[in-house]
């Protein structure tokens, strides 16, 4: 009995032993399966999670689903003199399609038809159907947006970004400049004052006068159906401060829509265009002269040639009736070359280069905006002086002809053109760097340019408004030599009894109106064009349109004008 239930005992053992080692094999079978499966699975993910990060890097893109975080490059507002936005950021959103998460095209597509009925579906359906993701709609409106997010689909992909807005689109492009799609300054005040936006909270506020601008734009737009001319530009300077409250530079472009500052045609005319001005440096050349007391306005020139020679170049009289015997005021009211250069051999090349540099004609503007032209004078010598007398043979911005207009008539006081808006406290400590006698000399006889008959400005005559002037017209240079081309200015000073504003304006290649009916503003009968493609003929016409325009708002809005 015992040896049979010790038998059975190890019978029983060995049973254990067999089963266990039958479920030992079997679990090894399964876990082995387990592991292959859950390796397959950790691929797929992996791969799919690599996919995922791809995609994700495409611009940092978020689902339309999820919250959008907001970005730190925040820009400060700009606003004008009457705190009117000329910029505004904002929060906007692009939107596009990820066509790797698309599940049902078709039903995208026509969802998608229902919210932009105006977009060309052809492409869209091309651009699902490829791999690429795509926008959709930049800066969408909230109404569209709100719609998308309704849809629920993973495929559309959202964007918010800090985005500079325009309201006032063209009006001050050249002046406000533009940014990168990073939020970087590249021209204009966004570039200058780049880092000063950045940190600021408050709008940096300008000088600037929207009203006032879009009056002059218009009429500047008006001139090229008059004079089928290719540019033009105008300025409007507080003269006392410097304090700039219109700056117009024409063909000018939209602000929310341009992407490029390459296209040369777009130039600020008044800042980067270095011309050669003509006769209105002729008021520089009696200025000079009177600044050093080498004669005064009656001071009579006798027996004044039609033409000189210079290193055997003409310099010759454009009025082939201006008489011989002129005094230095008539020379400036009849615009005299041959005078403008005798008056010129009494100062001096050096005194003349002085006086030139003293009221910012030689040398680059220090600006608000830092794209800024050059002057080009060249080497002086006898017929440098000769020619610059009368405005040929040097090259400067308009800007600078500006400041240099605004010294020589505000009592001599040294000015700076600004677009920044600051507190009058700081505008108080003037310095004068010309004898206040030559503005009171030259002021007089700027209005008689315009008043008198035998002035070259009569068309720019506003009753009411005591203006006072000089005509520029000038080739263009071409190849060493002149063209036909021509760069008519008037800058105008007004009133000229108390002076506070010069206005500026120039035309770039005019054309003759020969129909044109010209009207003179104080009363004289009307004239009909004529062949005559001079500044006071083109640029003095236009001047009188706008001094039309803003003379009221400038009367009422602006103290200091009354």
């Amino acid at each position: 009995m015992n040896k049979v239930k010790n038998e059975k005992l190890i019978f029983e053992n060995y049973e254990n032993e067999f089963s266990f080692k039958k479920s030992k094999s079997n679990l090894n079978i399964t876990f082995n399966r387990i592991a292959f499966i859950f390796f397959i699975f950790l691929m797929i993910s992996l791969i799919y999670s690599i996919k995922l990060m791809y995609l994700g890097s495409l611009n940092s893109k978020i689902n339309i689903n999820e919250d959008i975080p907001i970005k730190a490059n925040y820009r400060a507002d700009i606003v004008d003199r009457n705190e009117n936005f000329l910029v505004k950021t904002v929060n906007t959103i692009d939107v596009g399609i990820n066509p790797n998460f698309v599940i049902n095209k078709k039903k995208l597509l026509i969802s998608l038809k229902l919210i932009f009925p105006y977009k060309n579906f052809e492409e869209i359906e091309k651009k699902i159907n490829g791999k690429k993701f795509f926008y959709l709609e930049k800066r969408i409106s909230q109404e569209k947006y709100q719609k998308l997010r309704l849809l629920g689909d993973k495929s559309i992909i959202s964007e918010e970004r800090i985005t500079r807005i325009y309201p006032q689109e063209n009006l001050f492009s050249h002046i406000i400049g533009q940014i990168d799609r990073d939020n970087n300054g590249i021209s204009g005040l966004e570039k200058s004052y780049d880092y000063e936006l950045r940190k600021r909270q408050e709008p940096l506020k300008l000088t600037l006068d929207t009203d006032i601008q879009f009056l002059i734009r218009e009429e500047l737009i008006k001139s090229k159906d008059i004079f089928n001319n290719v540019g033009s530009a105008a300025i409007l300077m507080n003269i006392d401060n410097g304090q700039i409250i219109s700056m117009v530079s024409l063909p000018d472009f939209n602000l929310n829509k341009r992407e490029t500052i390459k296209d040369v045609n777009f130039i600020n005319r008044f800042t980067m265009g270095v011309y050669e001005l003509g006769s209105v440096f002729k008021t520089f050349t009696l200025a000079a002269a009177l600044n050093e007391e080498i004669i005064d306005t009656n001071t009579e020139f006798n027996d004044l040639e039609k033409k000189i020679y210079c290193a055997g170049n003409p310099i010759e009289e454009y009025d082939k009736e201006i008489p011989e015997d002129l005094t230095a005021e008539q020379i400036l009211i009849r615009s005299g070359n041959i005078g403008s250069v005798r008056i010129a051999q009494k100062i001096g090349i050096e005194k003349f280069k002085t006086f030139l540099k003293k009221i910012g004609i030689l040398d680059k503007l220090q600006f608000d905006i830092e794209e800024m032209g050059t002057p080009k004078v060249g080497k002086w010598g006898k017929c440098k002086l000769a020619t610059v007398a009368y405005g040929h043979g040097i090259s400067t911005t308009p800007l600078q002809l500006a400041k240099a207009y605004s010294i020589i008539t505000n009592g001599g006081y040294f000015v700076e053109p600004t677009l920044i808006f600051k507190d009058q406290k700081e505008y108080n400590q003037r310095r004068r760097i010309l004898k206040k006698e030559v503005s009171e000399k030259i002021n007089p006889i700027l209005r008689k340019v315009v008043s008198s008959e035998e002035g070259t400005a009569g068309f720019a005559n506003v009753k009411g408004y005591e203006i006072g002037g000089k005509t520029g017209t000038a080739d263009q240079p071409k190849d060493g030599g002149y063209s036909k081309k021509k760069i008519n200015t008037f800058i105008a000073v007004f009133p000229t009894s108390k002076p506070k504003f010069t206005l500026l304006v120039l035309l770039d290649e005019p054309k003759p109106n020969k129909e044109y009916i010209y009207k003179y503003r104080d009363g004289r009968a009307p004239y009909k064009g004529n062949w005559r493609n001079t500044a006071g003929w083109t640029t003095v016409e236009i001047t009188g349109k706008i001094i039309e325009k803003i003379g009221p708002i400038l009367a009422t809005k602006y103290l200091e004008f009354n």
